[in-house]
């Protein structure tokens, strides 16, 4: 051993990496919940917009039907996202979990398979925000080609690569 390492717990090394890798996840999902939230934001002015146009257009106006078609996809979405950021936090929660597992092990009697389902938990959580992130793209997609059909005709220009 070299002087500089003399008198350290490996073990405690371990013990403190272990502990921090949830930490990250921690700033990860905090990270993906500010994403998420700022998605959500700009929805609700787009939503928020779309309902005042469509007010101000005359009754049997086509544009009404299509943002009445477009302000149905964003709820879809909103309700989507709003999942995702709930999943999101309680992700986060599981990584807070799983650091205290980790950081009261030596302290209490802990199992060694409860902290790993908890930070097992976590990343399954993030799984299913990433899931329900790509629906939210798909519809997010279904609105702008409305869009497109509104603005060029059902065929429309071939979108650019």
């Amino acid at each position: 051993m070299n002087g500089g390492s003399e008198g350290l717990d490996l073990s405690s090394i371990r013990l403190i990496g272990t502990a921090v890798t949830p930490a990250v996840m921690v700033s990860a999902c905090g990270i993906v919940a500010t994403g998420l939230d700022n998605q959500i934001a700009r929805m609700t002015t787009r939503m928020r917009e779309m309902l005042r146009e469509a007010r101000q257009l005359p009754e049997g106006h086509s544009r009404r039907v299509l943002l009445g078609q477009e302000v149905a996809i964003l709820d879809r979405r909103h309700a989507i996202l709003a999942r995702a950021i709930a999943l999101a936090y309680t992700a986060l929660l599981s990584f807070v979990v799983t650091s205290l597992l980790y950081l009261t092990k030596r302290q209490l009697d802990i199992p060694e398979a409860l902290p790993v389902m908890s930070f097992s938990l976590g990343v399954l959580l993030l799984g299913a925000v990433a899931l329900l992130a790509l629906a939210s793209l798909r519809l997010s997609r279904l609105a702008i080609r409305l869009e497109r059909e509104e603005l060029f005709g059902a065929q429309g220009p071939p979108p650019e690569a």
